[in-house]
């Protein structure tokens, strides 16, 4: 048994040998390939900036309940009455504030064995309001502060407001530039350790844009585009593969 424990470990002692090997035979054939001339190497360069949101979309919902439809529909043009009224006292012009159309369910009677029948019971009537803004605080304030109209019976539910910042397509173009820049310089970093220079540019494609809310680590294959936050981070990733000159 000791002498099959013993070949065992001669067998796996070989083995590992025999991938450190490898491995260093495939490591310095990489650098022996750059010093040759004549090749390319890949660099990824990134970019990142601060932004702060100057956009913001509010919306919510209210919902009235009646048995006849009629009586419904005066409930919760009463609701939107007061909803609007509220908005203009806090400062909130027309052209900012829209209305969706209503939506109506109908609820049925339920007999005592739980049988639904083809008689309405009752309807329940909703819409919702949305507000587009640049005042950012003014909004942000307004999200919370709006549910004071429960005291006046309006069944209201405020959403998160979304944030967004408008000047994103000329900030991409910036920071592509930053990021190729970027590039650039770990090219010539990596090169610099083997003798060689960065030669031209042969191609260049270019990643995903990640807006996250700062100090945040999320990434995705598909981009990020955060609208909860405020103050965000914009990361631009560019990989690069230039010309190894001797």
């Amino acid at each position: 048994m000791n002498n099959q424990k013993y070949w065992i470990g001669v067998i796996i002692a070989l083995i590992v040998a025999g991938a450190l090997i490898g491995s260093t035979y495939i490591g310095i054939q990489g650098l022996a390939d750059i010093k040759n001339g004549g090749k390319n190497l890949e660099v990824k360069g990134s970019a990142k900036m601060e932004i702060k949101s100057d956009f913001v979309v509010w919306s919510g919902s209210f919902r009235v309940g009646a048995p006849d439809l009629s009586s419904a529909y005066k409930s919760i043009k009463n609701s939107k009455s007061l909803i609007s009224a509220y908005l203009k006292s806090k400062g909130i012009a027309d052209n900012e504030i829209s209305f969706s159309s209503i939506s109506t369910t109908t609820f049925n009677v339920i007999l005592e064995n739980g049988t639904y029948t083809n008689a309405i019971e009752s309807y329940q009537l909703t819409q919702n309001v949305q507000i587009s803004s640049s005042d950012i605080e003014g909004i942000t304030r307004l999200s919370k502060d709006i549910t004071e109209l429960l005291d006046q019976g309006v069944q209201l539910d405020s959403y998160a407001p979304q944030y967004f910042y408008t000047k994103l397509a000329d900030l991409k173009i910036q920071m592509l530039e930053l990021a190729a820049k970027d590039a650039k310089e770990r090219a010539d970093v990596l090169l610099k350790a083997t003798g060689n220079l960065t030669g031209a540019l042969q191609s260049a494609k270019v990643g995903v844009f990640q807006i996250t809310p700062l100090y945040s680590n999320e990434i995705s294959d598909y981009g990020i585009n955060d609208t909860s936050s405020i103050d965000k981070e914009i990361t631009a990733v560019v990989t690069c593969i230039f010309e190894v000159k001797k």
